[in-house]
C-alpha cells in the first residue's frame, strides 16, 4: 500500500462516488509511483460491492482517459490478471477536492481559539478575527477568477442550450456536471456535438423513454456521442489521406488532371513530402 498514492487520489475529484471508490481500491494496491496493481475486476467488485458492468465500465473509462494505463499481466489460475499503473501526473491534473485558500490576514495557526491570540511572524499579529468567525470578511475573487468562472458558466450554459429543453431538470446539477466533465478532459465542442448528436435522435421519443438531463449528464450518456465523433474524425483523416495521396498520384505520373489541383494543395503535398517541387514543375504546375 502506498499513502502517497492513497492521499492523492483522496484529493482528487473523480467524477462519481463510484468512481472514486475504485480508484481509492487501486491507490490501496499501488507502489509509492503508482505501479505494481494486479488484482482482478471479480476483486475490485467483492471489495467495493459495487455492480460488475460498473467496475468494467469504470476501469475502461481510467484507461481511456490516460489514469490508468497497462503495464503487463500476471499469469493466475483463470489465465492472467492485468496488471496496472496510476499515473499520477494525469491524477495530479484532475480537480481537487478542496475548497480554495482564502487570504484572511491569519499567517500561522489559521484556526485561533479567540481573536488576536495566534501566534505571529516577525511580531505581526494575525486577524482579529477567526477565519470561521462570522464577521470575518473573505478577499473577494479576482477579476481574472471571475472571468474565468464567468467563460465557465457560459460555456456550460451553451451546452445544455442544446438539450431538448423539455427535458431539461434539475438545471443546477446538470450545469454542474457539465462544468466537471470540461475540467476533466472533454472539449466544450465536442460535448455539445455529443448533445447535439442524443437531441437528434431522441427527437420524438415518448415521455417514458427519454432522459432528463440530470441522468444524462451523471450517466454520461455522452460518451456515446464522444466516440461517434472520434469516429467520424477518423474516417475524414483517412479519406484526406487518401485524396491527398491520389493528387499524388497524379504529379508523380503527370496525370492530365494535375490542372485542376490548386497551389494551397501543392503546397500542402510538398510540405508533406508526398511530392517535391522537381516533379511538381515536371507535371506543369508551379511550385
Amino acid at each position: 500500500m502506498s499513502w502517497a498514492v492513497a492521499n492523492e487520489c483522496a484529493e482528487r475529484r473523480f467524477g462519481s462516488a463510484a468512481r472514486k471508490q475504485i480508484i481509492m481500491f487501486l491507490a490501496d494496491k499501488a507502489s509509492d509511483d503508482g505501479s505494481g496493481i494486479w488484482c482482478s475486476k471479480g476483486t475490485i467488485q467483492r471489495h467495493t460491492e459495487l455492480s460488475e458492468s460498473t467496475v468494467k465500465r469504470t476501469i475502461i473509462d481510467f484507461l481511456r482517459e490516460g489514469i490508468l494505463i497497462e503495464t503487463g499481466r500476471r499469469h493466475c489460475k483463470n489465465g492472467y490478471t492485468v496488471i496496472y499503473r496510476i499515473v499520477l501526473e494525469r491524477v495530479a491534473a484532475l480537480e481537487p477536492t478542496a475548497e480554495p485558500d482564502i487570504d484572511t490576514g491569519v499567517t500561522v495557526n489559521p484556526v485561533q481559539p479567540e481573536p488576536g491570540t495566534g501566534s505571529t511572524v516577525n511580531g505581526v499579529r494575525g486577524s482579529r478575527w477567526t477565519p470561521n468567525h462570522p464577521k470575518t470578511i473573505h478577499k473577494p475573487p479576482t477579476r481574472r477568477r471571475e472571468a474565468e468562472e464567468e467563460v465557465e458558466d457560459l460555456e456550460s450554459e451553451k451546452i445544455l442550450a442544446a438539450y431538448p429543453e423539455d427535458r431539461i431538470r434539475d438545471r443546477r446539477t446538470t450545469l454542474r456536471l457539465i462544468a466537471a466533465a470540461v475540467k476533466a478532459w472533454v472539449k466544450p465542442d465536442d460535448l455539445q456535438q455529443a448533445v447535439k448528436a442524443y437531441a437528434k435522435e431522441s427527437e420524438g421519443y415518448t415521455r417514458s423513454k427519454v432522459c432528463f438531463s440530470d441522468n444524462w449528464f451523471k450517466m454520461r450518456r455522452w460518451e456515446k456521442g464522444l466516440a461517434q465523433i472520434q469516429a467520424d474524425r477518423e474516417k475524414a483523416r483517412e479519406a484526406e489521406a487518401k485524396g491527398r495521396a491520389s493528387l499524388a498520384e497524379w504529379i508523380r505520373e503527370r496525370h492530365p488532371l494535375c490542372r485542376h489541383i490548386t497551389n494551397r494543395q501543392i503546397e500542402g503535398l510538398i510540405s508533406s513530402k508526398l511530392v517535391t517541387p522537381e516533379q511538381v514543375r515536371a507535371a506543369g504546375l508551379q511550385a
